[in-house]
């Protein structure tokens, strides 16, 4: 892809942007060296790349790769029986800690993705990422524990240190006022005294160094020349063993060169492709498809536009027509659309998504080129039109199927008359060849030329002329409107001015603009028309749903209501055939005794003849649909009622309003029914009456037994985190629960391990307001002062 049209599309922008997502110094190479491909199969590779990155960042947030340095310059020695220092091995530390981390997020992600094979490939090393960290502590020092030798040899060193001071101790006592200072300084690695000039002679031992005054010499005593000896043996032992050390950690890495270089090949790879999913999270954008040969970008948001002003654009390019002809005022968003198109296609063919709808389309290029923006050259001597035309020379020679062109103001600078006729001539040649070309134009004759030829589209930017300004929204088929006359009478022009250049122009050239001016305004009146017939479908849609909702929950209820009442009945109907029964058989015996008693068997036939009423009764109220239940006209809030219809038990929310209605609240679903279909249940509601008040009796009960006993303060000095939090947690609240307004945790300063456990269970309490660390008298850092809401 040409480097001029990186720019005039403003892509190196965007490289900008993908550089700044990257982490590693790898990574940001490899952002800034990222180039469109018209490869379809390497643009497919790298759109998958990011779409999955992104996906992993959704599921399992954003991996890092702080600490990926470039290590291979310096393995060729490795495996050559080299020594790498301590910074070099410290570099290999922090590439393979970055390697356990990549290896630990992809263990989160479940099944494979296109990024799994890089994963996979990675080799985190534990054992030499262990034994480095055991004995490096930092670019400055090694652990005494790196080896056996070493520790003993710096428990030599701090022995004889120790007797140096020891002895210079002595002779700095000894030697009173004959020293500068009592101060004990070094000089050429060896411990010395600052003895005045005149004194010198009186101090035996070795002159090291001289003030520049030459009123101080700086004299290692005799005594202590031995242990300065012993010390520098010392040093140079260390040293020696360090070497060994730092020998023995690179012979390990060295069998390991290969991996090594594979983790910094892969990881470098993993960031550059996740700063691709990130710079796609923070744009919003999506992944554009290419299976099909046009453009459709869907509410298109141009990237470098912040999100709160970008206005989303509707792009059709390359499928019903090749060339697209987009008209409108100065500032109205042309050029913005034509950059658009430009710099998405870019973007998609270099593997980036696109801040743009799902289901936008884009079509492979292998050129791209752009005549965006003014490039009049003093030095060349080339006006605005001679600039414009030499980069039209240049597209014209080099373009054919497989390009995209892009054109701002094709043929402006010029006599507008026969600018037309360049504009017009040159996008026939780009037509008959086959190109896919976009343009801009204020140009009423190529607004025409586009409605009268095949494979040519109008476009315009809207204008609102009501307000003064552009809506910066592309409407794709509708010429643009020449607004000069409207817009110069809304700046005060006289009328008398605006009617005269009215008359200057030609009855064609108005009647034409009339045309685009009737078809703008059946345009908006057809878009009204169209939002109003959506709003109408959707309040159907909607309302449609809420009835068939409705009549589901009715069909269910009526279910349960008849299954009820059939069950019910069969019931009524046992019990009356199991009485009959009974005093059948009560009849049979006593007919069969020598005399039957007349008053008790009439009796029975009372008893008998009442159930049967009875079930008659029953029987007929359930037959009828009918259930008997208590009135409810006089509901008060909170009363529990039985909504019939529904089958449903629920609490009054609302009072009845005039035509009876009201609302019940049934679990999370809150309805308005009428007062007709409600049964008052009487017991539940004095059940739950009862437990309420019982509830704000235990409640007050135990308030004030809490009061009575939480202290204002809870020592945990002496506690491990594990132990301390349950015990913290039951005090908070009992302390809440006993209106204590503030309390004190004590913990004590120690490591701050406990102070901030504390601190971080705070932090979640939603009852506590505020809490801070105690002040000069409250107990310092060693307690946390905690208020309740």
């Amino acid at each position: 892809m040409n480097k001029k049209v990186l720019k005039t599309c403003e892509y190196d922008k965007i490289i900008n942007m993908l550089v700044e997502e990257a982490d590693s110094p790898l990574g940001k190479d490899k952002a800034a060296r990222l180039r469109p491909s018209s490869d379809i199969g390497e643009i497919t590779a790298m759109q998958a790349e990011t779409s999955h990155a992104l996906n992993r960042i959704f599921h399992n947030g954003a991996l890092y790769f702080n600490g990926l340095t470039d290590i291979r310059p310096f393995l060729t020695p490795l495996e050559k029986g080299g020594t790498l220092g301590i910074s070099e091995l410290l570099r290999v530390s922090a590439l393979l800690a970055c390697a356990k981390r990549a290896t630990d997020y992809d263990a989160k992600e479940e099944g494979k993705d296109f990024l799994s094979g890089r994963f996979e490939g990675i080799n985190p090393l534990p054992d030499i990422y262990r034994e480095i960290n055991r004995c490096i502590i930092s670019e400055d020092e090694i652990s005494d524990d790196a080896s056996g030798a070493l520790k003993s040899i710096r428990r030599q060193i701090k022995t004889t240190n120790d007797k140096i001071r020891e002895q210079l101790t002595k002779e700095v006592n000894a030697a009173g006022d004959k020293l500068r200072d009592s101060i004990i300084t070094m000089r050429n690695g060896r411990y010395c005294l600052p003895v005045r000039q005149e004194y010198k002679s009186a101090v035996p031992g070795m002159i090291h160094d001289q003030s520049s005054t030459g009123s101080t010499f700086f004299i290692e005593p005799m005594a202590i020349v031995k242990l300065n000896n012993d010390l520098a043996e010392l040093a140079i032992k260390e040293k020696e063993e360090i070497d060994k050390i730092l020998a023995a950690i690179s012979a390990l890495c060295a069998p390991e060169a290969e991996t090594l270089e594979r983790n910094v090949i892969l990881l470098a790879e993993l960031d550059f492709i996740f700063a691709k999913g990130k710079l796609s999270k923070k744009m919003q954008a999506s992944e554009p498809n290419f299976s099909e040969n046009y453009i459709e970008i869907k509410k298109g948001r141009h990237p470098l536009i912040p999100r709160d002003k970008v206005v989303p654009i509707d792009v059709t390019l390359g499928r019903d027509y090749k060339l697209l002809i987009v008209t409108g005022p100065n500032t109205g968003g042309k050029t913005v659309s034509l950059k658009t198109v430009g710099l998405f296609t870019l973007m998609g063919q270099a593997g980036l998504h696109i801040p743009a709808f799902d289901g936008s389309h884009l079509c492979v290029f292998e050129e791209v080129y752009a005549d965006i923006g003014d490039e009049q050259s003093i030095e060349q001597s080339l006006s605005t039109f001679s600039s414009h035309m030499s980069n039209t020379v240049y597209i014209l020679n080099r373009a054919n199927k497989r390009t995209l062109a892009l054109f701002d103001e094709l043929g402006a600078g010029t006599d507008p008359v026969e600018g037309a006729a360049l504009a017009i001539s040159i996008l026939d040649n780009l037509l008959n060849r086959g190109v896919t070309a976009m343009s801009t134009t204020h140009y009423s004759e190529l607004k025409e030329y586009a409605l009268r030829t095949k494979n040519v589209e109008n476009a315009s930017c809207e204008f609102d002329v009501e307000k003064m300004q552009p809506t910066y929204k592309l409407i794709i088929g509708v010429p643009g409107k020449s607004n000069a006359f409207t817009i110069s009478r809304k700046l005060g022009l006289s009328k008398d001015i605006i009617d005269h250049a009215k008359g200057l122009v030609n009855e064609d050239a108005r009647s034409f603009e009339d045309v685009i001016a009737n078809l703008d305004k059946t345009r908006k009146e057809l878009e009204i028309e169209r939002q109003k017939a959506a709003n109408y479908r959707d309040n159907i849609e909607r309302q449609k749903k809420n009835l068939e909702a409705k009549n589901e929950r009715i069909d269910n209820a009526r279910e349960r209501i008849l299954k009820k009442a059939n069950d019910e009945a069969n019931e009524i109907l046992q019990k009356a055939k199991d009485f009959a029964d009974e005093s059948i058989r009560k009849y049979n015996k006593w007919m069969n005794s020598a005399g039957p008693d007349m008053s008790v068997m009439e009796a029975e036939r009372a008893a008998l003849r009442a159930e049967l009423d009875k079930t008659e009764t029953k029987s007929a109220g359930i037959s009828s649909g009918k259930k008997p239940k208590k009135a409810a006209e006089n509901l008060a809030i909170g009363d529990v009622v039985m909504v019939h219809s529904m089958g449903i038990k629920g609490t009054v929310s609302t009072l009845p309003n005039s035509k009876g209605n009201l609302f019940v609240q049934m679990g999370i679903m809150r309805s308005e029914v009428n007062i007709s279909d409600l049964e008052f249940l009487e017991d539940e509601t004095k059940m739950k009456t009862k437990e309420k008040n019982k509830e704000r009796s235990e409640m007050g009960k135990l308030r004030m037994s809490k009061s009575m006993s939480v202290t204002s303060s809870i020592n945990l000095i002496g506690k491990t985190v594990d132990e301390a939090i349950p015990l913290l947690d039951k005090y908070l609240d009992d302390a809440y629960l006993a209106k204590l307004s503030q309390v004190t945790i004590i913990h004590g300063v120690g490591t701050g391990a406990l102070r901030n456990a504390v601190q971080a269970h705070c932090r979640k309490q939603k009852n506590i307001a505020t809490y801070r660390l105690g002040e000069y008298g409250e107990g310092g850092y060693g307690v946390t002062i905690v208020e309740f809401k």
